[in-house]
């Protein structure tokens, strides 16, 4: 599989590190799309801090990716839920933290979830050969 970033030069702003605008991929034989996750534990509940539910989250979504026989190494793309925006800096760390050097395309709005408790949710694709 071969990955090419995408990040024009000139006649648009520029990425920051923590992201690319576009990853182009070919070879790719398979994609997973993986639901919003949020931060929960096993029995379903959520733990009372951003920190907290970030790091379930990032565990659930490397189960999820290790059921497919694939890591993070191979997410492609990122979709993040907020309930405030001042929660983009910690989340921002955290998609750093799990994805290492690896920068995907990203995309972070602020909504309301489906139960106040849920703080934030995460939605990945993954590909794979």
């Amino acid at each position: 599989m071969l990955e090419s970033v995408i990040n024009p030069a000139a006649g648009i702003y520029p990425a920051t590190g923590d992201y690319v605008h576009g990853l182009e991929v070919r070879g790719a034989q398979r994609q997973l799309f993986v639901s919003g996750t949020m931060g929960l534990d096993i029995h379903g509940n959520a733990p009372p801090t951003l920190e907290e539910q970030l790091e379930l989250i990032w565990q659930n979504l490397r189960r999820i990716l290790a059921e497919a026989q694939m890591t993070t190494d191979n997410i492609v793309r990122v979709t993040s839920y907020l309930t405030k925006p001042e929660f983009a800096h910690k989340n921002q760390e955290a998609r750093v933290k799990a994805l290492g050097n690896r920068r995907v395309p990203t995309t972070a709005i602020v909504v309301q979830t489906l139960v106040p408790e849920w703080l934030v949710e995460l939605e990945v694709t993954a590909v794979a050969e």
